[in-house]
């Protein structure tokens, strides 16, 4: 199993979640971007790069995308495609995107766009929160505690950052 990060707009504190649970865990994670991105150096840790441009990089999530695979992303339409392809999907802010909720959440997201459309100010995300952190630090860690198989707990010296 393969963890893909929608990093662009994933929160920095979220990378370091990731970072140490892809060394904890000794899963494979994998960040996409449009953008040079600096990561600890780890056998656990990749980048690629993609070109600028809409959802460029959430298509080359779903491209590389196995059944099976965890996709960390706040980005709706994404998290339907990745639940389409048979993958997991994971907000930021902890919460677990499946095919009963999804939806759900693409129509709400849908008439907000329509609702911005229009011209009605529907406000921003609200703030990230420590909760927010937290939450999402115990889903991933129940999620990889569930689905990775021979995963150790491994006694090392702590990562580097």
């Amino acid at each position: 199993m393969n963890v893909w990060v929608d990093a662009d707009a994933c929160p920095v504190v979220i990378k370091e979640i990731l970072f140490k649970a892809a060394v904890r865990r000794g899963v494979q994670i994998t960040l996409v971007a449009n953008q040079v991105l600096q990561v600890p150096v780890s056998a656990y840790l990749s980048c690629v790069q993609v070109e600028k441009g809409a959802d460029v990089a959430d298509r080359e999530i779903v491209k590389r995308l196995a059944s099976g695979d965890l996709v960390i992303t706040a980005d709706i339409p994404l998290a339907a495609d990745v639940i389409a392809k048979g993958g997991h999907a994971l907000n930021p802010r902890g919460e677990m995107y499946t095919a009963d909720s999804i939806g759900a959440r693409l129509s709400l997201r849908d008439f907000m766009h329509s609702l911005r459309e229009d011209g009605v100010d529907t406000g921003g995300p609200t703030v990230f929160t420590k909760s927010d952190r937290q939450a999402f630090a115990n889903q991933l860690d129940s999620f990889l505690a569930r689905h990775t198989v021979g995963s150790v707990r491994r006694k090392t010296v702590p990562p580097p950052w």
